[in-house]
């Protein structure tokens, strides 16, 4: 299939529960294909998230629900006690796909604590089903209004640097960094986007450059490293990214590289904003506390089949880094923006959702 044959549209949905199985794009194809796969097997969910054939916070917090749906239908259990014990057996092995993504442990504890809520085997596997679709559909609804929010911080003829896929690929739909260039563009405005290629997967220049193309936006894509030759030329008036987790404090763990992005942009007086709904926020543990998860060395050596490094050279591949919040312009979320001091807009946030 040619590239200029695929279309992404923000309807179009990264993940789905259909017919009692879960249907996924496989992200790893991308450009070159859009092939879904389907999966009957919570351990082939796991392996999905591990793999990156799906990725995005959001949609790893759903895919986590989904895969517990399936081994709720899995299970053999003919009592509440041994089906939960089945659940927590699932749950253990999708959580340690990727720790460092809040939205997974947000996925699967609501999915745990809806399971623990029935008395019935039965009653149990069709809530358990029920909860995760509504995760899903509630993940749409959030972006659109995380997309609102956003919207008016960015004006008419803004350039807007993103950087890694926080997009519709990296939720259920729509998206939450790329939601909020979305929503800005449907309120009339007019924009334009420049992507970091966002090594070493490459997510900015597959997915990224890829969606907001076929979507219609002037997207222009560029090497990681010349991030700081684009503000110092005047080529950037704001930033947004998305987040894998925030901390009460306002620190921001996002994909490795979105620090440098920061730096540059406060170095430039450029604006920063993170986009990510409350989901994605950890008011439990403290900055320090976040182990950073580290990936295979694979990645850095070699683009594809294609080896690019020498054999047996050490390789450092952290999967995220942690941007600090005086870096942050404000924090975009679906009950409004934070903005500094954030440990006390954060906590607003929080009892505006209660």
């Amino acid at each position: 299939m040619e590239e200029s044959d695929i279309q992404i549209h923000p309807s179009l949905r990264t993940i789905e529960w259909k017919n009692n199985h879960v249907i996924m794009i496989d992200q790893t194809k991308l450009p070159n294909e859009l092939v879904f796969v389907e999966y009957y097997d919570y351990n082939q969910v796991a392996d999905a998230i591990r793999d990156l054939v799906v990725r995005g916070a959001p949609a790893i917090g759903v895919s986590g629900a989904f895969g517990l749906a399936l081994a709720s239908l899995q299970s053999k259990a003919t009592t509440k006690d041994e089906l939960i014990l089945d659940l927590e057996k699932a749950r253990k092995i999708l959580f340690e796909t990727r720790p460092t993504a809040v939205n997974l442990a947000w996925g699967l504890e609501k999915i745990m604590d809806a399971a623990s809520s029935e008395d019935s085997v039965e009653k149990i596997k069709d809530l358990v089903i029920d909860t995760a679709k509504k995760m899903a559909d509630d993940d749409i609804e959030i972006n659109k209004t995380m997309g609102k929010y956003g919207s008016e911080l960015f004006d008419n003829n803004d350039t807007i640097m993103t950087h890694c896929n926080a997009g519709a690929l990296a939720t259920v739909a729509y998206g939450t960094a790329l939601g909020v260039i979305r929503a800005t563009k449907e309120s009339g405005k007019n924009v334009k986007v420049i992507a970091t290629e966002t090594r070493p997967v490459q997510q900015g220049s597959r997915l990224t450059a890829f969606e907001l193309k076929h979507d219609g936006f002037d997207v222009s894509l560029i090497p990681d490293t010349a991030v700081g030759y684009s503000m110092a030329n005047g080529l950037v008036d704001k930033v947004v990214v998305g987040a894998d987790r925030i901390v009460k404090t306002g620190h921001v763990f996002n994909k490795i590289g979105t620090y440098q992005v920061a730096t540059m942009a406060k170095q430039h007086g450029v604006p920063f904003f993170v986009a990510a709904p409350l989901s994605t926020f950890d008011m439990k543990n403290n900055a320090k506390d976040i182990i950073i998860e580290m990936r295979k060395g694979s990645e850095v050596t070699g683009i594809g089949d294609k080896k690019t490094a020498p054999d047996d050279v050490n390789v450092i591949n952290p999967a995220f880094d942690m941007t600090p919040p005086e870096l942050i312009s404000g924090i975009i979320t679906e009950k409004g923006v934070a903005k500094p001091p954030y440990e006390e807009s954060i906590l607003k946030l929080f009892e505006v959702n209660n």
